[in-house]
């Protein structure tokens, strides 16, 4: 006897799947892993989102939760993966999985615990997905994301981290809240490494191409009178401030992520400052993973721009470089 769905449907192609195209893992359900999945979710950029952890149960209710949001959703499959071979064929792979520092813990510690985790995570979805793009936004994401490079043995473009994306985000929100100007329309970008040493690039701050730095010379010192220069440690302070108030970050993430998620999978080509393998660039001599503007496209990083820097911010970004290699080189990987 024909069932309800074969009364009710003539299939072109009886039994042919149609295999998903813009595929998306996201790896960890915790609150930056299901802001990325949500923030993805509602973009409608994905045809796909699987979402994977080894808290099963945690999994499957958010999931479920998801699911149950379909009809208001633009993509067609969401679900939870029960072992790495279901994220099989992923375009993109959002690894926001990992462990929290200890009270007393070394950053060095906390990142080689980080790296047993990622030995979990890494090689599995390399062997499922060959061809994807990597994208880690777990800290520390520069150190984190060369384990993954090493780890994935794929080619540096296809590995990047989310690196100074949210930075420069706080950074134009900060500076349009002074000038009564809307983010979008202010322009300045925050590199180097995600946390204490990253470097504002004030020489290239500007709204519609009118520099700031040529109305106010000083504005990036202490002689300046309205304290510019505290905008970008406010960047820095950004995290640690949304965390002593709610106990975390996750939204501003997420949407950070699901615009960089968009632009792969669309081939926008669009510019973000995400972290890369910036040996070579600027006089840079370590393999370490730093945030520099890069083109995103479905290669990953497309290409980097060569950002003139003044001095001081090229200072910066070599001692950003340098603290970053003096824990990477320690690690067991």
């Amino acid at each position: 006897m024909a069932t309800v769905r074969e009364k009710l449907l003539h299939e072109a192609q009886p039994g042919k799947l149609a295999l998903a195209r813009a595929k998306v893992t996201v790896v960890g359900v915790g609150q930056v892993g299901m802001a990325c999945a949500f923030s993805i979710l509602q973009s409608g950029v994905a045809d796909d989102v699987t979402l994977i952890d080894v808290m099963k149960d945690k999994l499957q209710g958010e999931v479920l939760d998801l699911q149950h949001g379909s009809l208001f959703l633009k993509t067609p499959k969401i679900r939870a993966a029960k072992d790495y071979s279901e994220t099989a064929d992923s375009k993109l792979c959002i690894i926001t999985a990992g462990v929290r520092q200890r009270e007393g813990e070394s950053r060095l510690d906390l990142v080689q615990r980080n790296v047993e985790v990622f030995k979990q995570i890494v090689p599995p979805l390399a062997q499922y997905s060959p061809d994807a793009i990597l994208l880690v936004v777990s800290n520390p994401v520069d150190i984190l994301t060369y384990v993954a490079w090493k780890l994935s043995g794929f080619p540096q473009e296809r590995v990047l981290g989310s690196g100074t994306n949210l930075d420069s985000a706080r950074f134009r929100f900060l500076m349009g809240e002074r000038l009564g100007i809307h983010p979008s329309s202010v322009h300045g970008h925050i590199i180097g490494e995600h946390g204490d040493s990253s470097v504002a690039v004030w020489s290239g701050a500007n709204v519609a191409g009118v520099s700031l730095l040529a109305l106010n010379p000083e504005l990036e010192t202490k002689q300046d009178s309205e304290g510019w220069a505290k905008v970008h440690q406010d960047v820095v302070n950004s995290a640690y401030e949304v965390i002593r108030l709610k106990g975390y970050t996750s939204w501003a993430i997420g949407l950070s992520v699901s615009g960089l998620a968009q632009s792969i999978l669309k081939n926008l080509r669009s510019v973000h400052p995400v972290s890369t393998l910036v040996k070579g660039m600027h006089g840079i001599d370590q393999e370490v993973f730093l945030s520099v503007p890069s083109v995103l496209g479905w290669c990953g990083v497309c290409g980097v721009l060569n950002q003139p820097l003044k001095e001081m911010e090229t200072q910066q970004l070599l001692q950003s470089a340098k603290t970053l290699w003096d824990i990477q080189s320690n690690l067991a990987l």
